[in-house]
C-alpha cells in the first residue's frame, strides 16, 4: 500500500531528481519561463514555490537555505530581488501551467511553467479584479445624474464654417 507517499519519483534515482529539479528551478526562476513535460511542472511546481515564499524574507538565513537548494548566485539575487519584489502581496500560487498538447516523438504531455506576475499577455488581459465581499450588504439606490451634453468633433475643414455659423 501507499499511503500517504505522494510525490512523484520522475523515474529517477533521488540524486538525479534534486539535481534535475535544482537545475529546472534555476532556469525557471532566470527565464521566468520554461517548457517541459507535465510531470516534471507539477513536480517543479512543489519544489519551487517553497523557495518562492522562503524568499518573501530576505534574511541570511533564508538566503542560505535557497541556496542549499539552488546553488547559484544569480538566481539566488534574481529571487530575492526582482521575484520577491513582485509576489511580495500575493499569498501564494506563484507558478501556473499551460498544457501545450503532446510530443510527436514519444507523445509525453508538454507544457509550460511559468511565473504568474512575470507574465505580461496574461496581466493585460487579467488587470485588477474588483475586490468583493462575501454579504451582499443594502443596495442603494444610485441618484441619476443630469444628462450632459454630447460635443461632436469638428475636422480642421469645418472649423471655419462652424464658427461663422454660430457668429451669425
Amino acid at each position: 500500500m501507499r499511503h500517504n507517499k505522494k510525490f512523484n519519483h520522475l523515474s529517477r534515482t533521488a540524486s538525479h531528481r534534486a539535481a534535475m529539479l535544482s537545475n529546472m528551478a534555476v532556469s525557471l526562476i532566470k527565464h521566468k519561463r520554461i517548457t517541459t513535460t507535465v510531470a516534471k511542472a507539477k513536480a517543479l511546481r512543489k519544489y519551487v514555490e517553497p523557495l518562492i515564499t522562503k524568499s518573501k524574507n530576505d534574511t541570511t538565513h533564508s538566503r542560505r537555505v535557497v541556496f542549499s537548494y539552488l546553488q547559484d548566485k544569480y538566481a539566488i539575487q534574481e529571487l530575492f530581488g526582482i521575484i520577491a519584489d513582485k509576489v511580495a502581496e500575493r499569498p501564494g500560487g506563484y507558478t501556473r501551467i499551460i498544457k501545450l498538447g503532446i510530443r510527436p516523438s514519444d507523445a509525453s504531455e508538454m507544457c509550460f511553467i511559468e511565473l504568474v506576475d512575470f507574465d505580461e499577455n496574461m496581466l493585460k488581459s487579467a488587470g485588477k479584479k474588483k475586490t468583493r465581499t462575501r454579504r451582499g450588504g443594502k443596495k442603494v439606490a444610485k441618484a441619476e445624474a443630469p444628462a450632459e451634453e454630447v460635443v461632436t468633433p469638428v475636422s480642421e475643414e469645418e472649423a471655419p464654417a462652424a464658427e461663422e455659423s454660430k457668429a451669425e
